[in-house]
């Protein structure tokens, strides 16, 4: 098989108000691809009450068939707004318990890349956001231990508005092409 028409899977992962979302549809322009916006941001918001651990792994459910799926209409790669490691840390700081199947998850997503967004960006708030200030380094870091430790090759990402997504195309293309 031609290696240049496997569909390689980037995943743009890191705290809270980094540019993800706007780095992930950027992206998928860029290269005249898709990108999958974050489900969690969705579900949350539309909640009629405070989240709970089986919200989360119902989210966490939902991303790994989003990353299972099939996508015809990608050129290339797909671009992925978070993933399991994001969720996998989310229940690690807000319940201290990881279900015991998200590690082999994670494997199985099969990234090909992670682009994590640095901490870079003045955070705004708003009503799903609840990770501002000192947090937010805390979490980069965490994200980034686990990168690490699944071996999963990534960039750090850092500059404001075009600068940024300049970078992560710089990345892609060094990286992949």
């Amino acid at each position: 098989m031609d290696s240049s028409k496997i569909l390689k899977k980037v995943a743009i992962i890191g705290p809270e108000c980094t540019g993800k979302t706007t780095i992930s549809e950027q992206l998928a322009n860029y290269f005249k691809t898709q990108w999958i916006p974050e489900f969690a941001r969705e579900y949350i918001q539309d909640l009629n009450r405070a989240y709970d651990y089986e919200d989360v792994e119902f989210i966490s459910r939902k991303q790994m068939e989003q990353l299972n799926a099939t996508y015809d209409l990608t050129n290339k790669f797909i671009f992925f707004d978070t993933d399991l490691i994001i969720t996998k840390v989310w229940f690690q700081v807000v319940y201290n318990k990881i279900p015991n199947w998200i590690d082999d998850a994670i494997m199985a997503s099969n990234i090909d890349l992670y682009l994590l967004c640095n901490i870079d960006l003045p955070w705004i708030t708003d009503k799903v956001r609840e990770n501002g200030g000192e947090m937010r380094e805390k979490l980069f870091l965490m994200y980034k231990n686990e990168i690490e430790a699944f071996k999963i090759p990534y960039f750090i990402v850092k500059g404001e508005e075009k600068l940024r997504t300049e970078n992560a195309i710089n990345f892609i293309e060094n990286y992949f092409i």
